[in-house]
């Protein structure tokens, strides 16, 4: 029986800030216990693995837990998608994406107008929901994108399927992908596409997002070159744009992500499965909906029994997140945080992780544990698990 690694990030779940939140202004963030606090939760397997015997978790701790448990700090000095899935994934970065408070610099948004031969619309730090309420009208009339950005490196273009189609889209975020390079790198230029009519839109699951290769190796490097099928499921072959990834299962949404690694699981495929599960961020956290988050945590605990009867003795599972995003927090974006790390091996055994210092120590786990090896990053915590 193969040994295989699985690692199931809910996307933005954060458990609290961390000491450098104040430089971010999200000293207070703490996605997982705001939402549990705003109304309960019924998330009793992951509260069973120990969710709440992590340090300040802000939950109910349980006598026994099932699994290890712990959280960890990020190195990177960052707090977006990109930057937490490579750190995770053991390469994190000395100095982050560059952010755009005031919106982008001129010769960015020239340039940008000149390449897709049309003016652009918006240029301003932004909730995306609300921008196409209030620009959609206005670019329905013009034909011109809506471009905005947040707190995080991004570069955002949004544009309604019946005036701008989708491929054409993609073709502007691949224009500004080439653009937003060396003083002016923006970790992800993300295409946002929507539908609706007169002041009322709403985006679609067409999103698109376009990264940055890393600039240093990740296990999934690693991995793929000592020949293992490494799985990809959800936004995760954006975020590592295609690098160290052997299999694709671009999910849309956290029930088809949490079918695809269940299939993955019950069919024996792949030796390394890396599940991102976006809804809690792109749906609930980034438009302050503490509710829907609360449902989507509900859904994704109600299925992990699934998902844990379709691990071998010789199946690693990893639950974590990549950031926070608390929807209880002023603003809508992302939030400096601690990531929770919930881990098992089998059945698996109770073990205290404490507070890691980098979310590489994901990594490092992963990678001795499918080859014996440690990792150039991270310290691995494979130890408590066996």
């Amino acid at each position: 029986m193969k040994k295989r690694a699985t690692i199931i990030v809910l996307d933005s779940a954060g458990i609290g800030y961390l000491p450098d939140a104040r430089d971010f202004g999200d000293i207070g963030a703490h996605t997982f216990g705001h939402v549990y606090a705003y109304r309960g939760m019924k998330i009793p397997n992951m509260l069973g693995m120990g969710l709440g015997n992590i340090k300040g978790s802000m939950l109910p701790r349980v006598a026994f837990p099932s699994a290890a448990y712990g959280k960890s700090m990020e190195v990177t000095h960052a707090k977006d998608t990109t930057s937490g899935h490579w750190e995770m994934a053991g390469f994190p970065m000395e100095v982050p994406f560059r952010t755009y408070p005031n919106g982008f610099p001129e010769e960015v948004i020239s340039e940008f107008r000149r390449r897709i031969g049309r003016g652009i619309l918006g240029n301003e730090v932004a909730s995306g929901t609300e921008i196409i309420q209030r620009l959609g009208d206005i670019h329905v009339r013009t034909g011109m994108p809506i471009v905005y950005t947040s707190a995080d490196s991004v570069f955002q273009i949004a544009a309604h399927e019946e005036v701008i189609p989708l491929k054409e889209l993609y073709r502007y975020c691949s224009i500004a992908r080439e653009i937003l390079v060396g003083d002016n790198l923006v970790g992800r230029v993300i295409a946002r596409p929507f539908i609706g009519s007169n002041g009322s839109y709403t985006r679609t699951e067409n999103r698109r997002d376009y990264a940055l290769e890393p600039m240093g190796e990740t296990i999934l490097d690693g991995l793929s070159q000592k020949g293992l099928d490494i799985v990809g499921i959800g936004k995760i072959e954006d975020i590592f744009a295609h690098r160290g990834i052997t299999t694709v299962d671009h999910t849309k949404n956290n029930p088809d992500g949490i079918e695809a690694t269940l299939r993955f699981l019950r069919e024996g495929k792949g030796d390394f499965i890396f599940t991102n599960l976006v809804d809690t961020d792109m749906l609930y956290g980034h438009r302050n909906d503490p509710e829907g988050y609360a449902r989507a945590l509900e859904y994704f605990d109600a299925k992990l029994p699934e998902i844990r009867s379709a691990m071998t003795k010789e199946d690693m599972l990893i639950i974590t997140a990549d950031h926070g995003c608390d929807p209880c927090f002023p603003g809508t974006d992302h939030t400096r945080e601690y990531i929770p790390i919930l881990a098992v091996i089998g059945r698996g055994k109770p073990a205290d992780l404490g507070v890691r210092r980098s979310f590489a120590d994901i990594g490092a786990t992963v990678y001795e544990y499918l080859t014996g090896e440690r990792w150039r990053c991270g310290e691995s915590f494979l130890d408590k698990l066996i």
